[in-house]
């Protein structure tokens, strides 16, 4: 009686603690090792990931440069300006070098998703799952994190990666709409992703994914770069976010008109 009474008052002390920073939704701290979280709990985590990495309440606009290393090739490099609505769905990418492929476009508007070539001036469907530029990133690199809509957690478990206490959590697809049915997550006592491992229906792996830094704009975080590690073909890509803003873009922005106009 004496050992189920501690137990249920260490229960409820942990409840209490979990909920303390965040006013009423629970935060998992990680120092707590004794203990196994359920579905509900595992759920709260990815919607807090997501909630960090998107941001519904304003507009973003960033350069992304990406570095690109093939075995037997010279590293290339591809610099893209991304702006975002995450509250409608939205996103342009306005392709700046290499000069080859300057003025080439991505708009996303929901379920929809644009390539703009300015050569024949004509746009064509691509999907998200697709990779961007010849690059090893994918079209849905550059969109929010919809990881709470898009998986199911199946199992959990805490470890250390590196410095950082971890939650790492097994996630499989709900729909066929996401670019990989399983992934790997590992996700740090501030909900930020630190590493990611995508796989296969058949469970192989297909690349990795580092979040070495971050960094705090306005409040908010933002990656300051992350490494893809496609492990078939052991090609290395580094992605650096820079020149980030939070300010409020014009509704234009989000159309057509504004990629055909970029190249006039």
């Amino acid at each position: 009686m004496i050992s189920l009474i501690i137990l249920v008052s260490i229960s409820v002390t942990y409840r209490v603690i979990l909920r303390e920073r965040t006013g009423g939704t629970s935060r998992p701290l990680l120092l707590l090792t004794g203990f196994a979280l359920g579905a509900e709990d595992y759920k709260d985590i990815l919607e807090k990931v997501d909630a960090i990495a998107s941001y519904m309440d304003s507009d973003f606009a960033a350069e992304y440069s990406i570095v690109e290393d093939k075995p037997g090739e010279e590293r290339s490099k591809t610099v893209a300006l991304v702006f975002r609505r995450d509250s409608l769905e939205k996103y342009v990418i306005v392709v700046t070098e290499p000069s080859i492929n300057k003025g080439q476009g991505y708009l996303k508007m929901e379920d929809s998703l644009w390539f703009y070539d300015p050569e024949s001036r004509r746009f064509n469907y691509s999907s998200s799952k697709d990779h961007f530029q010849n690059t090893n990133a994918r079209n849905s690199d550059f969109t929010r994190s919809t990881l709470a809509e898009d998986y199911d957690v199946a199992s959990g478990e805490q470890v250390k990666l590196g410095r950082y206490d971890c939650w790492k959590l097994h996630l499989v697809a709900n729909n066929n709409e996401v670019t990989y049915p399983m992934m790997d997550i590992w996700v740090d006592g501030d909900y930020l992703l630190r590493k990611t491992n995508d796989f296969s229906l058949s469970g192989q792996l297909l690349r990795t994914t580092a979040f070495p830094s971050y960094q705090k704009v306005e409040g908010r975080y933002v990656p300051r770069k992350f490494l893809l590690i496609e492990t078939l073909e052991n090609e290395k890509t580094q992605i650096s976010i820079s020149k980030v803003s939070f300010d409020g873009l014009p509704d234009t922005t989000f159309s057509k008109n504004f990629l055909e106009k970029v190249n006039k």
